[in-house]
Parts: C-alpha cells; structure tokens; sequence
C-alpha cells in the first residue's frame, strides 16, 4: 500500500450529480433572466398607453414610441405597429400590472427577433416560449420571486393569445421577414427642354422627339388673320350691332309717304275683315240648317 502512495498526489474532486443539475438550472435562470432585462417599453410609456381609452390613442403614442415613421409607405412597419398595438391592448383587457405589461410586451418583441435574427421554427419558437414562461409564469420557490410575475390563470391566456396571433400566422411573418418584394414603378417623369426662336414661339419638331401630327394639333396654333376677325366679329356686342340695324330699319321707310303708309294698312285691313266675315257667314248658315233640321223633325212627330 506504501508503494502506491505519490507524495503531493490529490484526491480528485468528485462533483454531485445534484449540484451539476442545480448549476445548469442557475444557468438557465441567468440568461432568461438577462434576456427579459431589456424592457421594450419603459414604465412611463406604458403608464402613457394605458390612459389611453380606445386603440386609436395607443396607436398614435406605440409609434411615437417605437419609432415607426414610414407607416403609409411601408407594409412592414405597419403590419409590426399593429403587432405591438393589438398585444398591448390585449394585456391591459387582461388588467396586468406595469410589471406584467413590461414583461409581456418585452415577450411579444423577442419572439419577433428570434424569428427575424435567429431564424427561429415555429417549433422552436414555441420550445423556448415554453422555457422563457416557466422562468417568468408560476414558480412556488421563495428564489428571485421578482421574475415571476404570472400566475397560472394568466400564464396559460398568453400562450392562448400567442396561439391566435404569432403563432397561427407564423409563415406570414417568416414571408414578411424574409421574402424581397419587388418594387414597381407606376410612373415616370420626363423633363425636356426646348429653345425657342425669336421669330418664332415654337420651333419645329425634332426627328427623335413628337410626331408633326401633334405638334401641328396641339403646340403649333397660332392665330391666323381670319381666325382674329372671326374673334373680333365674335366679341363684338348686340349693342354695337344695334345702331347699324335701327340705320337699315329708317332706310327702308325713307321712300314711301303717310299716305302710301295709310292706304297700305286700309288693304291689310279690308283683307283681313273680309275673311272674318266670310267665316262668320258660313259659321251663321251651318246654324241655320241645323235648326231648320230640327224644326222638321218636330213638324213630323
């Protein structure tokens, strides 16, 4: 036995299987603990958010916060806003607490990042929101109860809304992460320069630019001569008109006398009574022997 014995020799260690299993645990705790420290919205913006009433209002202070400015223009950054604003306004029905909400948001962001940085599955993604949910849901040890802040009734209505939202159109995002969109031009705009002449307000058309057909129709139409009487004969008013017609009216009684005018209106006169009269008397006969027809009958019966 002496001979087995080395001088300065030590005893390995031996380390407990319990205590390699408790070192991984703390492991575990550390870094879903560090991955939950970065909050996504500070207590201040959230206590902001939730005086708002309706969804509007938190709509227009999540992208004030999260700093998303190109809204109208951009699907993405408003696909991401009403992520954020539809998560948030689920949590303060749920009645969290500053704390849940902090967490709870800072949840929904990293689940984002998983799938936008480290290309998460969806089985993935639901492994570690399992993992990430038994360090922060219910957990009956005294140790770091700060990091717990669901129970199991509101543990178990995350994952539900999870299921509903993240989840259920996981490949919607997977295609809104990592699929190019092309970009399409519905317009252009062309500026050409064209040097004027001194004699003339438009110069000829060029071989390479319009047809003569369009710039006959639609550039070169300047005004002729007659075209500017036609325009002057038009602007003209009645009431310049008026002088010239009352001078032709006086020229064309200017030969004729009272007496012609008179003897004239006599002819027009006569002529007019006499068919008058000749209708009253064929109108007065019609009469006539209608009752003489009459007169008969009453003679017969």
């Amino acid at each position: 036995m002496a001979g087995l014995w080395t001088p300065g020799a030590t005893t390995p260690a031996v380390t407990p299987a319990d205590s390699t299993a408790d070192s991984e645990k703390n492991t575990e705790f550390q870094e879903n603990e560090k991955i939950l420290s970065q909050d996504l919205l500070s207590p201040d913006q959230i206590t902001d958010l939730l005086s708002e009433a309706d969804m509007d209002g938190i709509q227009e202070k999540m992208k004030v916060f999260l700093n998303f400015k190109n809204l109208r223009t951009c699907l993405r950054d408003a696909i991401l806003l009403d992520y954020y604003v539809s998560g948030f306004f689920w949590a303060k029905t749920m009645d969290f607490s500053i704390n849940q909400h902090s967490k709870f948001m800072t949840l929904l962001d990293l689940l984002l990042h998983n799938l936008q940085t480290l290309h998460m599955s969806l089985g993935d993604s639901i492994k570690w929101l399992g993992e990430v949910m038994a360090e922060i849901g219910p957990n009956h040890s005294q140790k770091n109860q700060e990091l717990h802040v669901f129970d199991v009734k509101e543990a178990n209505a995350i994952i539900d809304y999870l299921k509903t939202s993240l989840f259920q159109h996981y490949r919607l995002y997977e295609f809104m992460f990592y699929s190019t969109r092309e970009e399409i031009v519905i317009g252009t705009e062309q500026t050409v320069e064209v040097c004027k002449s001194a004699d003339h307000p438009f110069p000829a058309p060029l071989e390479e630019g319009i047809s003569l057909d369009i710039y006959s129709a639609f550039i070169d139409r300047l005004p002729t001569p007659e075209s500017e009487g036609k325009v002057l004969d038009q602007e003209q008013s009645p009431q310049d008109l008026q002088p010239e017609s009352e001078a032709a009216e006086a020229d064309s009684l200017a030969g004729f006398t009272i007496d012609d005018v008179k003897s004239a209106l006599a002819r027009v006169t006569d002529e007019v009574l006499l068919n008058i009269q000749k209708e009253i008397n064929e109108k007065l006969q019609a009469q006539e022997e209608a009752f003489n027809t009459r007169i008969e009958k009453l003679k017969k019966a």
